[in-house]
């Protein structure tokens, strides 16, 4: 495992980190056990980075989580959760809720304090509320002990230059902007490194795009992308390759991206994952695959309030 500093704060992360949203059951029902042995395989093989949120499983992630973290040694990681979102549509960014939803978060999670809170998916609430009272709540939260570094967390990428313009945060967390279809975060990592911020990147197979199973049902791409994504999964196999393998393998490749999140609970998969840090990627593969992408390279789709786009 390579462990990066994770921007300016003292934290250095594992390249590779655990994503605990499937512990929440949101690709598929889990077996928990099963999940429990994901994460604790990941810990073994040298993850040291966890990240989760209320929102994943609504509030069985951290559930299951603060279960599985329950016997082991507090120094052997560190922990990310999320205030803000609650619910598919139950978003909350008062100061108010987000003491109590730390409060929760830590019960739940089993913990003293957390290593980093993220203002979760704040391209659905009103930045100016988010520079003016939620991260002021989460500062008040860092001189209570409760938490360490302050993040922030959505798709679109504006937003992120929006709020570091005007307040100081610790981290971004973005998804689906760095993978084989989609790069768009490489054009932001320059501004980022100015502004010393640690760079999470989320969803490095697009929210299971990148895979034989094919995105799921909620999946919010368009059509297009989905049957291209397909179409290219279809070519890996005939070629004796492995998409998700390969696609892995590329956005791990990046030195500027601190730490990727792969999000999982299987534990063989939790092994692939890192395997791919060290193994040897097709080049021509590759490169057939960045050719039939192009159509819809760096396509996304809209979240939160349209001015935030």
């Amino acid at each position: 495992m390579e462990y990066r500093r994770l921007g300016k704060t003292e934290l250095k992360v594992s390249v590779v980190s655990y994503g605990a949203a499937p512990l929440g059951n949101e690709y598929r029902q889990i077996d928990i056990s099963e999940g429990i042995r994901s994460l604790h395989l990941a810990l073994d093989l040298g993850v040291n980075f966890i990240d989760t949120s209320p929102y994943y499983g609504r509030t069985k992630s951290e559930s299951v989580l603060g279960q599985g973290l329950a016997q082991i040694d507090r120094n052997r990681y560190y922990l990310a959760t999320k205030v803000g979102r609650y619910d598919l549509d139950e978003f909350d960014f008062s100061a108010d809720r987000v003491a109590q939803s730390i409060d929760k978060s830590l019960r739940r999670l089993r913990v003293d304090y957390l290593d980093l809170i993220q203002c979760h998916d704040i391209e659905f609430g009103n930045l100016d509320q988010v520079v003016n009272e939620t991260i002021p709540a989460l500062q008040k939260a860092k001189q209570q002990g409760k938490v360490r570094f302050i993040g922030i967390t959505g798709l679109p990428l504006k937003i992120f230059c929006y709020i570091l313009d005007r307040i100081e945060v610790d981290t971004i967390l973005s998804y689906c902007h760095y993978s084989l279809n989609d790069t768009a975060l490489e054009d932001l990592i320059p501004y980022l490194e100015t502004k010393d911020v640690g760079i999470i990147s989320a969803s490095p197979l697009s929210m299971r795009l990148l895979t034989n199973l094919g995105s799921p049902d909620w999946h919010p791409s368009d059509d297009e992308t989905k049957q291209v994504c397909a179409q290219v999964a279809a070519h890996c196999r005939c070629q004796g390759g492995d998409l998700a393998e390969l696609g892995m393998q590329f956005s791990l490749a990046n030195p500027k991206i601190h730490s990727t999140l792969m999000g999982t609970a299987n534990p063989d998969n939790v092994r692939k994952n890192i395997n791919c840090l060290t193994s040897t990627y097709n080049a021509n593969l590759l490169a057939e695959v960045q050719e039939m992408l192009k159509p819809i390279h760096n396509r996304t789709w809209i979240s939160g309030y349209p001015e935030n786009n």
